[in-house]
């Protein structure tokens, strides 16, 4: 834990720089100031007569003498004068305190969540697939807002720490014998007390448990909320639901039950300290009433901090295992980093501009894309999903590629886009291999609608300028045009300017493929990639898609994944990949024509002519 805490503390010095320093700065002077406002206010009104506070107060003889001269009314006027500018002051110091610890904590988590969402959008297509999506999210709001809260109180700690030992120093000049008595059994209660930090640490880690388990069942309820509405799956999911948060319940509970305990033990213990150093004071060392009234008032405030300090510490322990989990999941997708090009770097450095100086620009595909001998498997699979496929994509062509499910069409087409790289062999672009340092221009010039088309909670316009933020309105109408989804847009209550709910949920299945074909359209893509992107058309749909298609070919390289092979009937090549291997290749009428093949038999299968 001490490891972990010093790292956190290093994070947050090389964050925030110098404002960290002029924090400390800032405590320490407000802590000075609390304690001379109060702490001297006694011995300066012993000072002018008001009470004795005999031969073992403050040597402030110089002071006594130079007050002398004045008299009795404008002495206690001046003192409680000094005594308000100085709590004034202190209490202006304290406000700036608190905006410069805001300040701190703010561009702290700031900045972990810019570093962390970065991490996360840059790791390698790989790596999502082996995640949890909902485990992102999590991190990037329930454990940072822990994180935050734990910021938070180290600032209140190291306030606390700081006022502590100056209290202390204050106590020392009045008193050393009483102050060392009080401060080793401080320390001594302090070690009695370790263990109870190292269990709120494990509290911490089932918070962590708890709080990622609730996050990813509930976001996985929801996304599944048609299929538990359908099958009448509702009451075992709130079973789910109440058992969850039991569980949560009693973690909090158990996590109060520590920290009050403590705050107990603090609170019996300094009842006992003070009676026993009053006790002692007045019996053992004869100390004056007036400076043993002092040291009392010193106490009185300085044993809370006490309490704050291990109360404080209870929970920073608590928190350090959500910094953990962002440390671990930063540390995870940096290896799993997908591009890591000095120019990735330079734009990833320079956060303070919305458009770059130098943008991307995008390849243009001229002669073919190459697929030479690939081989790939995913991560911790011991089976191949493509093996030893060599296959050609002419530009400004039609290519489909088919076969059944699970034969490799969908890791074919991530092999093509740069999203996995093969274990072996090569995908060329125009003959040159695709490497980590074109990934960018590449996918700058792909234009993609998958199966499950994703659409943004807000307008269709918004949702369109996605890929273009300048797009005129003639431009989306265009692209609108082309996948045709003009004429329901226009339909719709207010345009362009329709919200379409939380993932187009207000559309239809078919009405949120064109838009999202329209979306990819606006892009002007030099290949366009279909996954299943018409499956859920209409005929009538269909044939408009078909013909934009065809408008296309000749301009635009066209990769069309096909289940309904009635879609891909005017494709310039055919590729049919079974258990990860091309077996067939070639025009759509060579292929259907061949008896004995693959796709003549996938055709006959989907016309209903199964056996011929």
């Amino acid at each position: 834990m001490i490891s972990e805490l010093r790292f956190y503390m290093r994070k947050l010095r090389d964050v925030t720089g110098p404002i960290l320093y002029w924090n400390l700065l800032g405590m320490i002077c407000i802590s000075l100031m609390e304690g001379i406002g109060i702490y001297m206010l006694v011995p300066m009104l012993s000072l002018i007569g008001i009470f004795e506070m005999g031969t073992t107060g403050l040597q402030l003889s110089w002071l006594s003498e130079w007050l002398g001269r004045l008299s009795e009314n404008s002495q206690l006027v001046l003192i409680l004068s000094i005594f308000v500018v100085i709590l004034s002051g202190q209490a202006w110091l304290q406000r700036m305190q608190t905006i410069r610890n805001t300040r701190i904590q703010q561009q702290f988590i700031r900045t972990l969540r810019q570093e962390t969402y970065r991490a996360i959008i840059m790791a390698k297509w790989s790596f999502f697939l082996q995640k949890r999506k909902s485990d992102f999210n999590h991190i990037l709001t329930t454990e940072l807002a822990r994180v935050s809260q734990g910021t938070n109180l180290i600032l209140q700690m190291a306030a606390s720490l700081i006022f502590t030992a100056i209290q202390i120093g204050l106590a020392f000049w009045l008193s050393a014998k009483l102050t060392a008595i009080v401060f080793v059994f401080g320390l001594l209660l302090f070690f009695v007390l370790k263990k109870f930090v190292q269990r709120a640490k494990q509290i911490g880690d089932q918070t962590s448990e708890l709080s990622q388990h609730y996050y990813n069942g509930i976001t996985e309820h929801f996304n599944g909320i048609k299929d538990i509405k359908s099958n009448m799956l509702e009451e075992s999911h709130i079973g789910w639901f109440e058992k969850i948060c039991k569980r949560i319940e009693r973690n909090v509970i158990q996590f109060s039950q520590l920290n009050s305990g403590t705050q107990l033990i603090h609170r019996v213990s300094s009842a006992v300290i003070i009676a026993a150093f009053i006790y002692l004071s007045l019996r053992v060392l004869a100390v004056p009433p007036a400076s043993l009234l002092l040291i009392i008032l010193i106490f009185s405030r300085l044993w809370p901090r006490f309490t704050s300090i291990q109360s404080n510490l209870e929970y920073i322990s608590s928190m350090l295992p959500a910094f953990q989990l962002v440390r671990k999941l930063q540390a995870e997708t940096n290896l799993s980093r997908e591009i890591s090009s000095s120019t990735t770097d330079t734009r990833a450095s320079n956060r303070n501009t919305e458009k770059e100086i130098h943008p991307i620009q995008p390849l243009e595909l001229m002669r073919s894309i190459e697929c030479i001998n690939v081989t790939y498997r995913y991560e911790g699979s011991s089976a191949y999903s493509l093996e030893n496929v060599s296959a050609s994509i002419p530009a400004k062509g039609m290519t489909a590629i088919v076969g059944k499910s699970g034969a490799g069409k969908s890791t074919l087409i991530d092999l093509i886009m740069g999203l996995v790289r093969p274990e072996s062999g090569q995908i060329l672009i125009d003959g040159v291999p695709l490497f980590e340092e074109q990934l960018l221009a590449w996918r700058s010039s792909i234009g993609y609608v998958s199966q499950d088309p994703f659409l943004f909670h807000t307008s269709i316009r918004e949702n369109l300028r996605l890929v273009d933020p300048d797009a005129s309105e003639e431009q989306m109408w265009q692209a609108l045009q082309f996948s045709s989804s003009a004429a329901f847009v226009r339909k719709l209550p207010h345009g362009l300017d329709t919200m379409i709910g939380d993932r187009g949920i207000r559309l239809s299945g078919g009405e949120r493929q064109r838009l999202v074909l329209a979306r990819a359209m606006l892009r002007n893509p030099s290949v366009l990639i279909l996954d299943e992107a018409t499956s859920a058309l209409d005929s009538e749909n269909e044939q408009h898609i078909h013909e934009a298609l065809e408008r296309l070919k000749g301009h635009v390289t066209i990769i069309v994944i096909a289940h309904r092979l009635s879609t891909i009937r005017t494709a310039d090549r055919v590729i049919v990949l079974e258990e990860g291997r091309v077996i067939q290749q070639g025009g759509y009428q060579q292929l259907s024509t061949d008896p004995v093949g693959t796709f003549s038999k996938l055709l006959n299968m989907q016309a209903g002519v199964v056996g011929q």
